[in-house]
């Protein structure tokens, strides 16, 4: 692709996030109350990408020996650990992942 082609495609993919960001906004504007299903969407869809990210990062893990699962299981009770006891999201992500990254590092794992 040329750099002309690059900008043009990167330049399309922000339009469109914007209007479909925007959207949402134009159709509940002037204090109008959105569907119970969206509201219902809403307040489910965080934790069910939550549920989709922890079965993604464990799909691969195997059990053949200790380096191999403590590390993802490690950095899934801490995360939701510090989730339980600090209710933010940045929190509990970035130290379960520290703490992943460091045990995989420590027990060599690759």
């Amino acid at each position: 692709m040329t750099s002309f082609q690059v900008f043009l495609t990167v330049m399309i993919a922000a339009a469109v996030t914007l209007l479909t960001r925007a959207v949402s906004f134009l159709v509940f504007s002037g204090g109008k109350q959105p569907p119970a299903f969206v509201s219902w969407l809403g307040a489910q869809l965080p934790r069910a990408v939550m549920l989709m990210l922890v079965v993604y990062c464990l799909k691969d893990v195997s059990f053949s020996g200790l380096g191999t699962w403590l590390p993802a299981f490690t950095g899934v009770a801490v995360t939701v650990v510090l989730h339980l006891w600090r209710k933010q999201m940045i929190v509990s992500i970035a130290g379960g992942t520290a703490v992943y990254m460091l045990l995989i590092r420590l027990l060599g794992v690759v």
